[in-house]
């Protein structure tokens, strides 16, 4: 399973985006040497920041639980190291001339990991579950744009599509479910509550479940009847560690073999002899990027110019150079500088305090004599601003907000949350005033689940609750094209709303800086980043540190 891919498939609540291009200088090579041969064995010891919510990631929502996820589940289809599709559980497919018509042609030989065949039939459950009511997911939409799928024999899929419909090929990336394990929870709309969400659950995938004890690790261990072949590294241990101080000694320690670094740890703190023959640096453009959002539920934040004024007040270059020293370069939307569907013209909020003070004027809130930003009714301007813990950079950025703000006379208290009970309790509840978070935006430029006004919900993802009628029709227009010029008029336009209206504060694009241990073989940076080879990875015999187990 390429992790990379999948986790740049979907639009996430991500810290860390995995697809980028380019590698650092000194690690853009394979470090094996031309007589080594791959070897079967080992561990390795990955960090994640946050506990994972559960093991069937079709209802889930948070980039941990899509990491481990994604090595127990496959997708029919899922990218290369060049970004292109390829197949996945599907070894060909066929679209009509209409593309209305997608023909899939499966593998045979595919087992779900208690040794039942993949058939057919386990797709059209998984799209049936993906369109059920019932379930709690996020990413219905891909699914509600197909007219029928039909099982033609237990390797032949067939599926019509209402209209044509950009994504059609890529959405079949989502995770195949087991009709003969979950069919039961998902009738009776209880997937979430399934015990193979806990523990135990049944994919396709590389690796196999082993063991997940909250708040301190998952496990997962190779799976031999894997269909591309039994992966080399023996066992994946995933570390829940909620802070990346800790994180960082850990891996000084070396009790952690792969990670990402801040920027001030890629930059200052690793530049000595022993961390860099002890482990590998790679530096590539992330897929994801940090915003300031609101709740555009609370009347303060619905006037659009109280959103322009903040956009005013923080300097994103202050960001950039002082949070990220440089690793990074500034949004100004939901598209990455440098692919097809950026528009590089749209509004722009250049850090201007007295542009700031006087939008907040026009908006009703000026200075008392105290210095404090008050409403005409003399109410203070004042807001709790929530992130996550365990991420140094989201604190930071919350504390130059802050403090940027505090020059308006608006008062702001940072609270930092733990990642799971941010997720479950303030953001699918919509119980906060404003946050800082990151979205990882995927390959494809559709953004339906962020931002269509019908995707409000608890279980879907435009937190921030934003509504603008002409936003919705270019979201529809836009993954109703098949031609990409036609789509790209649609989403410039989409720019260039969001740009004016601010419905988050679109703040930066940051590099991505994961660190590997040296004595892993096979990693080969690409456009796809570093993780979608992960089967290939191996440790030679004689520098194995760990026994499987």
């Amino acid at each position: 399973m390429t992790r990379g891919a999948l986790l740049a498939r979907f639009a996430l609540i991500l810290a860390l985006g995995l697809a980028g291009c380019g590698g650092e200088a000194d690690s853009a090579v394979d470090h094996a040497s031309p007589s080594e041969k791959p070897a079967y064995g080992d561990t390795l010891i990955e960090a994640l920041t946050g506990n994972i919510s559960g093991l069937i990631p079709n209802v889930l929502s948070d980039s941990a639980s899509f990491e481990v996820g994604s090595l127990i589940y496959s997708g029919l289809v899922t990218r290369d190291r060049d970004l292109n599709v390829i197949g996945e559980l599907a070894e060909s497919w066929r679209f009509s001339k209409d593309c209305l018509d997608l023909t899939f042609h499966l593998r045979r030989d595919v087992r779900w990991h208690d040794d039942t065949p993949f058939t057919a039939a386990d797709v059209v459950f998984t799209y049936e579950t993906m369109i059920n009511p019932k379930t709690p997911t996020a990413y219905r939409e891909d699914f509600r744009a197909v007219a029928s799928v039909e099982a033609v024999d237990p390797y032949t899929l067939r599926v019509r599509y209402k209209q044509p419909y950009a994504k059609a090929l890529q959405s079949w990336g989502i995770w195949m479910l087991p009709k003969h394990v979950l069919e039961p929870y998902v009738r009776e709309g209880r997937l979430r509550e399934a015990p193979q969400n806990r523990a135990n659950p049944v994919g396709t995938g590389a690796y196999r479940f082993k063991e997940w004890k909250p708040g301190e690790k998952v496990v997962l261990v190779a799976n031999p009847g894997y269909f591309e072949g039994q992966p080399h590294i023996s066992r994946v241990v995933y570390r829940i560690i909620p802070s990346q101080a800790t994180i960082f000694l850990e891996l000084k320690a070396k009790g952690v073999d792969s990670a990402g670094l801040t920027a001030l740890q890629f930059k200052r703190q690793t530049e000595y002899p022993a961390f860099r023959k002890a482990y590998h640096k790679y530096e590539y453009p992330a897929s994801a990027y940090t915003y300031l959002g609101f709740n555009l539920r609370d009347p303060r934040f619905a006037d659009r110019r109280v959103r322009q004024a903040f956009a005013h007040a923080i300097d994103k270059r202050e960001i950039i150079d002082g949070v990220l020293l440089g690793l990074g370069r500034e949004a100004t939307g939901p598209y990455k500088p440098g692919t097809w569907a950026y528009n590089p013209s749209v509004k722009t909020y250049p850090y201007d305090m007295d542009k700031a003070r006087a939008l907040l004027a026009e908006a009703g809130w000026t200075k008392n004599a105290d210095g404090v930003l008050v409403n005409r009714h003399g109410q203070p301007f004042a807001f709790e601003l929530l992130t996550n813990q365990g991420n140094d950079e989201r604190k930071k950025v919350a504390e130059i907000v802050q403090a940027s703000l505090k020059e308006l006379g608006v008062q702001v208290d940072i609270r930092v949350i733990e990642w799971a009970s941010f997720l479950k309790e303030y953001i699918k509840k919509r119980r906060f005033e404003a946050i800082i978070l990151g979205w990882g935006i995927g390959l494809d430029p559709d953004q339906y689940e962020i931002w269509h006004s019908s995707k409000t919900g608890p279980d879907e993802l435009n937190h921030v609750s934003y509504a603008n009628p002409e936003v919705d029709a270019l979201l529809e227009q836009g993954r109703q094209s098949c031609r990409e010029e036609e789509r790209k008029k649609s989403y410039a336009r989409l720019q260039e709303i969001l740009a004016e209206d601010q419905p988050i504060i679109f703040l930066y694009f940051r590099d991505a800086l994961p660190v590997v241990s040296s004595r892993v073989r096979g990693i080969v940076p690409s456009p796809n980043g570093i993780l979608y080879n992960f089967n290939k990875w191996y440790v030679p015999k004689h520098l194995q540190r760990y026994t499987a187990g």
